[in-house]
């Protein structure tokens, strides 16, 4: 997450400014070594590179990496680019210039603007059918599910119970009195978790209601960060010397605080709240990027991506679950990760036309 903190509103603006002036630098750059180092790699030894556009929580074994190399007799060269909204603008403002050959993760609140900027190849994988339909969003299949994960509140269960008090079991709760100066959330404008969270209030409460929630989330005194590392790390009790034991993150976190532990642990120190919608579903995409010159290795390396080799690789890796129904999960996912059967609901259309809206009058009321 890039830790941007926008207190003015010309700070957009500029920021838009430094990204185009970025992603031309990144486009230059590239261009250069294509021209000379790559192509000289691959005459030398036959190795041919693919590069890989991600964000910058992507991660993947080193084995499981060269498992694809060796097979292919290819290098992935990694690109990452920012957080998820980051990464998809600097591939819609290079699709003339490709910088990649595939783009890993957007997710389905960037679905129907990635899609609409017509810079995907259609790929038709012969995993497909492992890849359950609620997750297959593009019936083109120009980008791909890889995994996903539910966005909710997280809250630090020793917290609580030292105090005698109840967690929240549902979104009014946290305005309630009690909950004042405890909740920490990510800004919408700058998180992809956070935008998730703004995205279930805006599911529970509706078009109307939403940014009441908001205004009674800001009388409790919410303390609003720039994305999940300075929220989770930086502020949540359970996870760091902050003051507050109430934190946007993922059904999946619980899972991450057993497995990290210091010492072995039966249960996690961390609950979730995932009931009556208080969730919503983030599900990530890869896609091949037009334009490539390498669409032969382009789609093996999306088989690749959706293979059980790669899928099993993902909870452990970023923490959250494969798209591949096929894939077994570790032990520590099955006892303390979280999917919830009540997601928050709302149409991808109408995100589309109003996410920036809805970011716009949050970011005007609360910052």
């Amino acid at each position: 997450m890039i830790p941007i903190v926008r207190t003015s509103p010309y700070r957009p603006i500029l920021a838009a400014v430094f990204a185009a002036i970025s992603v031309l630098m990144i486009i230059s750059i590239t261009g250069c070594s294509k021209d000379d180092s790559n192509d000289k790699a691959v005459k030398a030894d036959g190795i041919q590179e693919i590069t890989l556009m991600t964000h910058d929580s992507f991660s993947a074994s080193t084995d499981v990496i060269q498992a694809f190399e060796q097979a292919n007799h290819a290098k992935i060269i990694f690109l990452k680019s920012g957080d998820a909204g980051e990464a998809l603008n600097k591939a819609i403002l290079s699709k003339n210039n490709p910088i990649a050959d595939i783009f890993y993760g957007v997710d389905n609140t960037f679905l129907t603007r990635a899609l609409s900027e017509n810079i995907f190849v259609a790929h038709d994988s012969p995993l497909l059918d492992r890849l359950p339909e609620s997750l297959r969003l593009d019936p083109e299949n120009r980008l791909i599910p890889v995994d996903f994960g539910d966005v909710c509140i997280n809250f630090d269960i020793a917290w609580f119970k030292q105090r005698n008090l109840d967690p929240p079991v549902c979104l009014e709760d946290l305005l309630a009195p009690r909950f004042k100066d405890l909740v920490v959330v990510e800004n919408p404008a700058t998180s992809s978790p956070g935008l998730a969270f703004l995205l279930a209030t805006v599911a529970r409460f509706g078009q109307t209601g939403y940014l009441d929630f908001w205004k009674g989330m800001k009388q409790n005194q919410v303390m609003i960060t720039s994305g999940w590392k300075e929220a989770y790390w930086g502020q949540f009790t359970a996870a760091s010397k902050g003051t507050r034991p109430v934190v946007v993150s993922y059904a999946s976190s619980p899972a991450a605080e057993v497995y990290y532990a210091k010492n072995p642990m039966d249960k996690a120190p961390t609950g979730v709240m995932v009931d009556n919608g208080a969730a919503f579903r983030q599900v990530e995409f890869a896609g091949i990027l037009k334009g490539t010159k390498k669409l032969e290795l382009a789609g093996k390396l999306m088989d690749f991506l959706v293979s059980k080799t790669f899928q099993e690789d993902i909870p452990l890796q970023m923490f959250v679950f494969p798209a591949n129904k096929e894939a077994v999960l570790p032990d520590v996912f099955k006892k303390h990760a979280v999917i919830t059967d009540q997601p928050a609901r709302l149409d991808y259309d109408i995100i589309s036309k109003n996410r920036e809206s809805w970011i716009i009058n949050w970011t005007e009321l609360m910052l």
